[in-house]
């Protein structure tokens, strides 16, 4: 049986609206996650698609507990981290790491690259002094950056050289799983098919286990075990990486999958545009949360949610059209 690294179970973040300067009443709330279950195998990736507000990247920093859970357990190595004390959560962050989408942003500006990798052996007194410089040396030529730069700035650098700097300094405590904040998006094309390949050479190396969030779902394609398709806070489908390319069944896929660009534009398929702009996360429809931009859309649609329905082992999806 393969190992499971990390499981979500019904996980939920529900951020609340309020009204009022100094008595304030909470008068709603924004459903960024609102439900979901997955499970990682360890040395595999999933990864995690969805358009823009879909809840991908609140997702990520829930499972790294960079944010606390409204309610939904998070299963790491067998322990429900979110229920652990800061105690408990500040061991176990040398297991998990994050890169993040903007390298830019990701960097102190007045920090030596050198330092900025040096932090996390700092902060968790894992090296210091030669010891210390040697690690992030070692770091620096794993990622293919020169070791004699690390007294450089940020500014210094290019926007793939600093990604790969990010990248290091995520892998400087040897972490179990990484997530990969849409770490290519800022990059240019080249760029990212180098850094993409990186990522699939450290996995090797390592054994690592990567949620990888990206909106290029060519990209996903390439590096990617499994996916899972988000919408509104939900996912909607999950599939080994194959079997969704070849064979979507949710609506949703099929459009996202119609959008992603082919060499060939004489076997392109057809174009599923979407009306409309998805529902706010506030107020979701009810029922399935895609039934207001489906053409496919049943009366049953938006009355309540629609069953999961399995065509596989692995392959899932919430659609009324496969009852």
């Amino acid at each position: 049986m393969p190992e499971i690294l990390l499981q979500t179970v019904d996980v939920m973040k529900h951020f609340p609206i309020t009204e009022g300067i100094i008595f304030q009443k909470q008068t709603g709330a924004v459903k960024a996650v609102d439900g979901v279950s997955f499970s990682i195998e360890k040395g595999k990736t999933l990864g995690l698609v969805g358009e823009s507000g879909c809840g991908k990247s609140t997702l990520g920093r829930l499972i790294l507990r960079l944010i606390e859970v409204t309610s939904g357990e998070i299963i790491f190595e067998g322990r429900d981290i979110a229920k652990l004390n800061r105690r408990a959560m500040r061991e176990l962050r040398k297991d998990m790491s994050i890169v993040f989408q903007d390298p830019q942003a990701s960097l102190n500006p007045r920090l030596p690259v050198g330092m900025a990798i040096a932090e996390p052996l700092e902060v968790f007194g894992v090296a210091k002094g030669s010891e210390k410089r040697e690690r992030v040396k070692e770091l620096m030529e794993l990622v293919g950056i020169n070791p004699d730069s690390l007294n450089r700035y940020p500014h210094e650098f290019s926007g793939g050289q600093k990604q790969r700097i990010g990248i290091a300094r995520a892998l400087a405590l040897n972490p179990k799983l990484i997530v990969c904040d849409e770490p290519v998006r800022a990059l240019d094309v080249s760029i990212q098919a180098q850094v993409v390949n990186l990522f699939q050479d450290l996995q090797k190396q390592f054994n690592l286990t990567y949620l990888f969030i990206a909106h290029d779902l060519s990209i996903i394609e390439h590096i990617s075990d499994y996916v899972a398709v988000m919408y509104l806070g939900k996912i909607v489908e999950y599939a080994p990486s194959v079997e969704l390319y070849a064979n979507p069944k949710h609506p949703y896929t099929k459009a996202l999958l119609s959008a992603v660009p082919v060499p060939d534009p004489d076997h392109k398929p057809d174009r599923i545009l979407l009306e409309g702009d998805p529902p706010s996360p506030a107020n979701p429809p009810s029922g399935c949360r895609f039934h207001t931009r489906c053409k496919y859309v049943l009366p049953e649609c938006s009355v309540e949610e629609p069953p999961r329905i399995h065509f596989s082992d692995d392959h899932w999806a919430e659609c009324y059209l496969y009852k």
